[in-house]
């Protein structure tokens, strides 16, 4: 795009910025929001990469250049008043928040207040490292009190993410792809993966060494993983789960097995 007349028509602000919203090109969730200038907005454009503009550090800011989770940008779009931008993005590693989520909107308003509702997909001392944690402004952001209060909903997140997967492109991801082939794959991969469960933990009573508790832990989060891809084909929270988990607690075990139907 070497014509740049276009740029003449966004409305910058007074400090030569205009917000822009990033936004999952397939679900439409929105991922972050930051800055452009006039240059950053032009090398978006012109590299298909977002580049947004560091207030903070008061420099161009290519998203991904410490973590390596880049935006490649399907679109571009301006709002009628032309002072917002949205950006349709790819998002490489699936990761865009700097505290290792999904999104920056990781937090809803509840009776209870804000609470955290998606799970942290990575470590942000694994994305930026630990000296990064203590010189880059974007993990600058998280106290230690936020840290340790965190509890993170992982059924919620899952079970939202299913419902994402089912209406992706098949391409996108190994869930879509796998929500494209129907129940029957998918029962098939629960077969499948209760039978490695069992496996691992057959040989973990062999021999109780650390790399076999290792693979019992992988297997068996396989294994819900996947139950929990079943759930959500036929629309079903995972959190029902839980809660019939929880009712239980309250029953013998034979007057459990009597109130069940057959």
């Amino acid at each position: 795009m070497n014509n740049l007349q276009w740029l003449d028509e966004v409305k910058f602000n007074e400090q030569g910025l205009i917000p822009a919203i990033a936004q999952h090109h397939q679900t439409g969730r929105i991922l972050m929001v930051a800055w452009m200038n006039r240059e950053s907005l032009a090398l978006t454009a012109e590299k298909k990469q977002a580049v947004y503009f560091s207030r903070s550090r008061q420099k161009l800011w290519h998203k991904g250049e410490e973590s390596g989770h880049f935006q490649t940008v399907h679109e571009i779009r301006l709002d009628c008043d032309a002072d917002v931008i949205t950006l349709q993005v790819e998002q490489h590693g699936g990761i865009a928040c700097h505290t290792g989520r999904e999104s920056c909107f990781y937090r809803k308003l509840t009776e209870n207040g804000w609470e955290i509702v998606d799970a942290q997909i990575k470590d942000p001392n694994q994305i930026y490292g630990e000296t990064a944690k203590s010189n880059n402004p974007h993990t600058q952001a998280m106290s230690a009190s936020n840290a340790q209060s965190e509890q993170v909903e992982v059924l919620s997140y899952l079970g939202e993410m299913m419902q994402q997967r089912k209406v992706a492109d098949p391409d996108s991801s190994y869930v879509a792809k796998l929500y494209h082939k129907g129940l029957n794959k998918i029962l098939e991969k629960v077969g499948e993966e209760s039978i490695e469960a069992i496996i691992a933990a057959k040989d973990f009573a062999v021999e109780a060494n650390q790399d076999n508790k290792n693979d019992l832990i992988y297997e068996t989060a396989d294994l819900w993983f996947h139950t929990i891809v079943m759930l959500g084909h036929f629309d079903l929270d995972p959190q029902l789960v839980l809660n019939e988990l929880a009712r239980r607690q309250g029953l013998s075990g034979l007057v459990e097995k009597a109130n069940r139907s057959h």
